[in-house]
This record gives structure tokens, C-alpha cells and sequence, in this order.
């Protein structure tokens, strides 16, 4: 790679600033993909550079064997590993032992599947039943060391078992609707009268209990304790890289976040924080959930409380929500299908009407934004061809965006195509070329290719060697159904906004003619 190219690469590089925003642990992958771009030439880093930015990051957890192999790498494979790093070694060890020991009892019946399913049952599955049943030997101090052993797990690096522990300890504060009987045994005992009669208490009993919100795990009521469960349960799925569950786990945090700013149990300031964080977090989830990451993250992030965190705290993730809301235009197409164009143009005309409004609220820019300015603002051709080059480059070397490289390049080239199709009838092929960042042949079967597929009214000239646009315009009758859609939500809006006024000027005049008589009534 040229190295002027290396130098804007360089330039654009979010690495320092995403990470202020991460955990500790989330930072590995994206230093170990630094790494991979030095190897391949593409970012002007230094190997042992990175290489001590990792071991400074261990320092604080308990990956005592991978600090162990960093150092190796940056004092060579026979270096002698200093005393502290095995002192801490055998800590850690020690320390872990200890933990297990002080929740052994309800580690092991989180392992017994017959003694919780009846727990379960009887609704003795939670904090206040276990630690009344003194059998069980499980007490708050209990709970609590088992809270400590999943977050040491965590920082050793076990981040499946301590997935698997939060998961377990969630439970304890949940209350999920109890599990249905099953119908074949309700069939065969329809007659007996005892059964029935179990059965109306165990629906009463169900009726009375109060079932928590789904969106949550099932837990009744959230404190900022949860929070830090939900927050960890987060952190170990994506960190074993299980984007479904990832998805569930960040909704679960935001509607705790949102439920605990709302109940005033955290400040204003505190949830801006906090919503900041989940915006970071949540790039892990949504560029790595295939269905419907996208959507989710373009509805999250334009949402109002987000979008403040954005133009407030974290303004370079302009560059993702921008990329989001280019890939998603042809999802909006496939939703709604060839028949029905004119809903899909409006819904991604608004999508960029949206983004177009957020940029002009947040101070950042790189040449995937300004890609964008230079289309929908500037109507710069010239300009939206430099900044595509460059997109390129800056999507290949960016951690989440990476692999959608080649699709935000399609999509890209489709948007500069749409444009200038707008404002031309012919458009020569080697200029066409030009615009998208392609030679002539390859623009002439991209073209094709967007004709036999039906994205596209055009057919192609071979003698002058041009494209020859179809006739794209809306009907008189399309145009008038267009503007009016909104009209009666409008009038409504308006009605009532009219009586607002006429209320107020009512009370106003009131209000001074009663001023006026106590007035009178004084002199």
C-alpha cells in the first residue's frame, strides 16, 4: 500500500477513541486486528507498540498466561519471565480456590437439575427461598462470593463460565410465568376431581405471582447492582461471540437503563454515560447479527435519548450510523419488493434526510461522511469520487465495518448512481466509470447487472457507447397521493394545536379580567 494511502488510514483510525468506551477485554480483538494490518503493511503501527498496549491492558485482569505470552513476544520466546508476573500467578490461583470454596454449596445446586426444577415448582427459586431453607446451607454473603467468583472468571479470561454463573445468578432475582402442566396428563385426569382441584390452586397461585418484564431477563425490579449483572451477562456474550443472545442481553441493558433513569435512580448524567457505553457495546452486536443488526441499529441510534449521547459524547460514531443507513437501503428495497417503489424510495429518502440532519449536529468527518455531505448536500460528484476511494480504504482497516467492505462499496456506487441519474438523460460509460471509481468495462457489466436484476429502467447504447435512462417519474395523480398521505394527521395536529391558542388566549383574557375587577374593587 502507497503510503500516502497508509498515512490517511492512519488519519481516520478510531481505535483510541472507541476505546475509552470499552471494556478492558473487548480491546484484545481489536488490538489483535491492529496487529493483523501491521502484518499486512495497511497501518503505519509498530508491532511491539501494540504489543505493550496489550500488556498494559492485562495488568488490572487475571490473564496471567497470556501476559506471560505477550511478554515473550516482545523479549523474545527464551526471555525470563519476571518474578511478579508468577507471584501473581500463584495469587490468582489462590485467590479462585477460595472463591469456589465460599460458594461451593450454591454452586452445587445450580448444578442439580432435579433439586432446582423442584425449587422452580414450588416458587422457592429465588433469593428470599433458598437462603429461608436452611438445609441448603446458601446464605446473602453466599450469593454474593458467587457474584465475585463469576466476575474473577471473567477477568481470567473464562468468560463462558462466568456467562453461565450471571446467567444462574439472574434467575434468583427473576420471576418468569411458572411452567405449564403438561396437556397429556391434564387429558387423563380430566375426571379426577382432586387434580382439578390442584390444578385451579396452582392457577390461582400463578394469577397472584407477579411475573417480571421479559424484556429483562424477567426481573421485577431493577437497582444498579442488577445493572452490573446485566452489564457483565453483556460482556461474556460477546465475548463468546454469541450475537442472538448478545442482542437479547443489550436490550435488556438498555430497558434497564432507561427504567433506572426513569425511577430517577441514576442522574441525568449518569444515563447520558451510560447510554454512551451501550453505543460502543453495541457495535459488537449489531455489525456481527446478520438478520436484523442493521434495523436495530439505525432505529437505536437515530432514537433521541442516543442521538444526544452521539452529538454529545461520541460523535465519531457518525461513521458507523452512517454506513448502517447506506447498507440498509437495500434492505428496505427487498422488504417492500419491486411493486412498490414509491413507498421504498420515500422510506430511504427519509432515512437520509434523517442522517443528513444529525450530521449537521455532530462535529467529526472522515471520508465515509463526507461521502455522503458531498451526494446529498454539495451535489459534488467530483468530490464523492475521491471521498469513495478513500472509503475503501478506511472500511478495510476499520474493526467492525471490515467485512461489509464490499457491500458498502455496491451500495455506495448504487447511491452515486441514483443521483446522477437524476439530473441526466445519457451518461457516458467512461465517465460513468469515472464517477464510481471503476474503469469503463467494468462499469458497462455493473450496469448490466443492475438492469437484468431489475434495480434498474435503463438500457445501454453500444454505438455512442452510453447509458440511456428510462422514464422515472411520478404521475400528477401520484404526486398529488404523495404530498397529501399526512394530511388528515396534519389537520388533526393542527386542530389541535389552534385550540391550544384559542384556550390560552381565553384564559389570559380571564386572567386580566379578573386582574381588572380586583383592581376596581381596590380603589
Amino acid at each position: 500500500m502507497a503510503s500516502e494511502n497508509i498515512s490517511v488510514v492512519a488519519s481516520w483510525d478510531l481505535t483510541s477513541r472507541v476505546s475509552p468506551y470499552l471494556d478492558l477485554h473487548m480491546m484484545f480483538p481489536l488490538l489483535e486486528y491492529v496487529d493483523s494490518l501491521i502484518n499486512d503493511g495497511m497501518i503505519p503501527y509498530e508491532a511491539p507498540d501494540v504489543a505493550a498496549a496489550r500488556l498494559s491492558l492485562l495488568r488490572p485482569t487475571h490473564m496471567v498466561d497470556y501476559a506471560m505470552d505477550i511478554y515473550r513476544e516482545l523479549h523474545g520466546a527464551d526471555a525470563v519471565i519476571p518474578e511478579e508476573m508468577e507471584v501473581q500467578k500463584a495469587v490468582v490461583f489462590e485467590k479462585l480456590e477460595e472463591l469456589r470454596e465460599g460458594c461451593a454449596a450454591l454452586e452445587a445446586l445450580m448444578h442439580d437439575l432435579d433439586q432446582r426444577t423442584k425449587l422452580v415448582k414450588e416458587g422457592q427459586w429465588n433469593m428470599e427461598g433458598i437462603c429461608a431453607m436452611t438445609s441448603l446451607n446458601i446464605t446473602l454473603e453466599v450469593v454474593e462470593t458467587y457474584r465475585q467468583l463469576a466476575k474473577f472468571n471473567f477477568d481470567c479470561g473464562d468468560y463462558q463460565s462466568a456467562r453461565n454463573m450471571l446467567e444462574n445468578l439472574i434467575t434468583l432475582y427473576a420471576s418468569p410465568p411458572l411452567p405449564k402442566e403438561e396437556t397429556q396428563d391434564d387429558q387423563v385426569d380430566m375426571d379426577d376431581d382432586r387434580n382439578s382441584n390442584n390444578k385451579k390452586k396452582k392457577e390461582e397461585e400463578s394469577a397472584a405471582v407477579t411475573i417480571g418484564n421479559p424484556s429483562i431477563y424477567y426481573l421485577t425490579d431493577i437497582d444498579q447492582n442488577l445493572l452490573k449483572i446485566l452489564w457483565g451477562k453483556l460482556a461474556c456474550e460477546i465475548l463468546v461471540e454469541k450475537w442472538e443472545e448478545a442482542s437479547v442481553a443489550l436490550i435488556a441493558v438498555k430497558t434497564a437503563v432507561e427504567s433506572l433513569s426513569s425511577s430517577n435512580k441514576i442522574s441525568a448524567l449518569d444515563a447520558l454515560k451510560q447510554r454512551t457505553w451501550l453505543l460502543h457495546w453495541s457495535l459488537f452486536v449489531f455489525w456481527n447479527n446478520s438478520t436484523t443488526g442493521l434495523e436495530s441499529m439505525v432505529e437505536s441510534f437515530f432514537s433521541e435519548r442516543y442521538l444526544q449521547a452521539i452529538t454529545t459524547n461520541a460523535p465519531h460514531l457518525l461513521r458507523y450510523l452512517t454506513a448502517a443507513v447506506l447498507l440498509c437501503k437495500r434492505r428496505i428495497n427487498a422488504k417492500h419488493g419491486s411493486l412498490d417503489s414509491n413507498k421504498q424510495s420515500a422510506e430511504a429518502r427519509k432515512l437520509m434526510k434523517d442522517l443528513v440532519k444529525v450530521m449537521q449536529h455532530c462535529e467529526y468527518t472522515d471520508p465515509i461522511v463526507e461521502f455522503v455531505d458531498c451526494l446529498c448536500v454539495k451535489f459534488d460528484f467530483e468530490g464523492a469520487q475521491t471521498k469513495l476511494a478513500e472509503c475503501e480504504l478506511v472500511l478495510s482497516t476499520d474493526f467492525f465495518l471490515c467485512k461489509q467492505t464490499a457491500l458498502f462499496m455496491e451500495e455506495a456506487r448504487v447511491f452515486v448512481f441514483e443521483n446522477y441519474c437524476r439530473i441526466h438523460n445519457k451518461i457516458d460509460l467512461s465517465a460513468l466509470g469515472a464517477k464510481l471509481a471503476m474503469d469503463q468495462e467494468s462499469a458497462e457489466r455493473w450496469i448490466v447487472d443492475l438492469i437484468r436484476n431489475a434495480l434498474l429502467d435503463a438500457k445501454i447504447d453500444s454505438e455512442l457507447q452510453c447509458v440511456v435512462m428510462g422514464s422515472d417519474y411520478q404521475s400528477v395523480y401520484e404526486q398529488v397521493m404523495e404530498k397529501t398521505r399526512d394530511l388528515n394527521v396534519r389537520s388533526v395536529n393542527l386542530a389541535q394545536n389552534l385550540k391550544g391558542v384559542l384556550n390560552d388566549a381565553k384564559k389570559e383574557k380571564l386572567k386580566k379580567a379578573r386582574q381588572a375587577a380586583r383592581d376596581r374593587e381596590a380603589y
